[in-house]
């Protein structure tokens, strides 16, 4: 058992050299869109939650390199906003809000989900393309609805959850990676 899952993983670190195109481009775009003036968004469920909080929090403070913090939310941190948006409107709308009120033209989402199927990622993605925001997701399996909503979407290729999450990290931290030598 332990032989197969580390395995697992081993083989979707090594299937991250088929997405390096995809990787880049998205390292270049977060890179543009702070040296524009504008901001990161992430959002996700559960671990994809967690996922968009760590990766927020090594932008606005750092990764490896002593640098200016960055500017990156992670909308599933601000409970109350969470819990009044989802009683008021419905858990579907927690992020779209969030959007709505936070966003501006040119500031980068970055969904994450590992379906690529999650609505209320769906949803925000959706607002923020009508906002003229740069729209991009991190999901698994085929990628699911969020292939129609961004403008790229890196696609995990594993039905396993955990694997995708933690592919989702070592992209994260690459972009940071990529970030530290630029500013």
């Amino acid at each position: 058992m332990f032989d197969s899952y580390i395995k697992e993983h081993i083989d979707l670190c090594n299937s991250l050299f088929d997405l390096k195109i995809d990787i880049l481009e998205l390292c270049k775009t977060v890179n543009k869109t702070i040296e524009n003036g504008n901001k990161v968004l992430l959002f996700g469920n559960g671990g994809s939650a967690a996922d968009a909080q760590h990766i927020a929090a090594e932008f606005t403070g750092r990764f490896v390199k002593e640098r200016k913090g960055l500017p990156a939310i992670a909308l599933t941190t601000d409970t109350s906003a969470i819990t009044a948006i989802g009683n008021d409107y419905g858990y579907d709308q927690i992020f779209s809000r969030q959007v709505e009120a936070l966003s501006n033209e040119g500031d980068l989402l970055i969904g994450i989900s590992t379906s690529g199927n999650s609505k209320n990622v769906i949803n925000a993605l959706e607002i923020g393309r009508k906002s003229m925001c740069h729209i991009y997701g991190l999901s698994g399996k085929n990628g699911g609805l969020m292939n129609e909503v961004c403008d790229l979407n890196i696609i995990i290729p594993s039905e396993t959850t955990a694997h995708i999450q933690e592919m989702h990290i070592v992209i994260g931290h690459y972009i940071c990676k990529y970030l530290d030598e630029r500013f």
